[in-house]
């Protein structure tokens, strides 16, 4: 018998090599070469378009109006800028068990007048009917498959002509033009390469769900993401009901976008205002809680910090955070001791984002700081007041963007007073607002107008 040939590929951006190398020339990441059986292609090719494409000038080509489609899912059409896109590849990634095939499922479900085509690699017909009937979706349109195969899906592409398909996962589709098994780095290239072809040409919306890495990196070639019109990121902690859906590419839309679900037992439930989520009733006056105002993209929302701090017990004291940066929180613990007088080098520093979000805003500096005075001293913040700053290693407080949007939402949920930069006065209007505004320069003035002391 022939020997079976082999190449080598990387992981990480698809290059090919006739034998292993160490460090990929392509890419430079070290370690990402992976071997696969390679066998010869066959001469007919999965997917042909039935018209050859011919060169055209810029004003031969017709401006056809797209309109996007309508998934009937508020969040899902905001991260997409609008809707879906006719003929577009979308790229869903995530952790295992954090909604994906939920999210999937329920869309394909609630679309109505469309021809739907859901096709699953990992779940028997039977398994996607039991996780229908507990997420409480029924639809006619919608027809399911479960096939692995990439000529038998587009077979029954042609036959239905459905307008969108879903496809869990690109992982266990392949191509029978190559000799690998599913999932390798081959096959995932050239399936995804076929099916943005499929979707171009017949102008049919295709999404896709794709694994990620232990590294939290979608799985297989660096390339896919660039094959792919929109890269989505479902994000979230199992221990917490939120999920987050980011734009990591856009090719049709914004990439500040983002979307915000919670987790239930019938299914995924669009959150449309998680400030009012995100914020515990404080009204015993519970000391070491501060309300901060981010924004996230172009969404502003409230949240609350949360900070402990006690004397340590051990020689060296603690420093730990929970969806805040570490080396932030240590930078803010500086400039307390430095600028403001607060010995807080022999306690321990506990810090949670409520809700188990992430951070990167630095205006949430100043609830940060709020909040571990507030547990120092034990002395609770007052009733319904926010704040927004971003702290320098002077101890000065400094403007953020968009302090207009973060003042009318803590209006909208009924705070009193809001703290910002002293800098943040140029530009905004102050008439017809109902909440105070309090401008600070400095942390040790943002202190003494919150507790009364230095």
């Amino acid at each position: 018998m022939a020997k079976l040939k082999s190449l080598f590929f990387c992981r990480n951006c698809g290059a090919e090599s006739s034998k292993w190398i160490g460090r990929c020339p392509s890419c430079g990441e070290w370690n990402t070469y992976v071997e696969e059986p390679v066998g010869k292609k066959s001469a007919q090719p999965v997917f042909a378009s039935a018209e050859r494409s011919q060169p055209q000038k810029l004003e031969d080509i017709s401006a056809a109006a797209y309109h996007r489609i309508n998934t009937h899912n508020e969040e899902l059409n905001r991260v997409l800028g609008g809707g879906l896109v006719p003929g577009s590849l979308v790229l869903l990634g995530g952790e295992p068990g954090i909604g994906k095939s939920t999210l999937a499922l329920q869309v394909a479900l609630q679309i109505p007048g469309m021809t739907v085509l859901y096709v699953s690699g990992e779940e028997s017909l039977q398994q996607i009917k039991m996780r229908a009937e507990r997420i409480h979706s029924r639809s006619s349109d919608c027809l399911f498959l479960n096939e692995t195969s990439l000529e038998n899906i587009l077979v029954h592409c042609k036959e239905r002509r459905p307008a969108l398909i879903f496809i869990d996962s690109i992982q266990t589709i392949s191509t029978q033009s190559i000799d690998s098994s599913a999932g390798s780095v081959s096959q995932i290239k050239e399936c995804t390469a076929t099916l943005l072809r499929f979707a171009k040409t017949t102008h049919t919306s295709v999404f896709l769900i794709g694994h990620i890495t232990k590294d939290g990196m979608l799985a297989g070639p660096k390339i896919l993401e660039h094959i792919v019109d929109a890269v989505l990121q479902f994000e979230g902690d199992h221990n917490h009901v939120y999920r987050i859906l980011r734009s990591l590419k856009n090719r049709f839309g914004s990439t500040s976008e983002l979307g915000i679900f919670e987790m239930r037992g019938d299914g995924l439930r669009e959150v449309s205002n998680p400030s009012e989520m995100l914020i515990t009733s404080n009204e015993e006056g519970l000391s070491g809680i501060g309300i901060g105002a981010a924004i996230d993209g172009f969404r502003p929302f409230l949240m609350e910090v949360q900070a402990l701090v006690s004397s340590a017990v051990y020689g060296t004291p603690q420093r730990s955070c929970t969806g805040f940066d570490g080396r932030r929180l240590n930078m803010l613990l500086a400039v307390l001791e430095k600028r403001a007088g607060f010995k807080l080098s022999a306690k321990d520093v506990f810090l949670n984002i409520a809700g188990g979000l992430k951070v990167d805003d630095p205006a949430i500096d100043l609830a940060v700081i709020a909040a571990i005075m507030s547990s120092n001293i034990d002395t609770a913040i007052r009733h319904l007041y926010c704040f927004s700053g971003e702290v320098g290693l002077s101890g000065e407080i400094r403007p953020v963007s968009r302090i207009e949007q973060r003042i009318y939402e803590a209006q909208k949920l009924g705070f009193t007073k809001i703290f910002i930069a002293a800098a943040n006065r140029k530009g905004i209007s102050l008439e017809g607002l109902s909440i105070q505004v309090v401008f600070v320069g400095k942390v040790e003035q943002m202190i003494k107008e919150i507790f009364g002391k230095q």
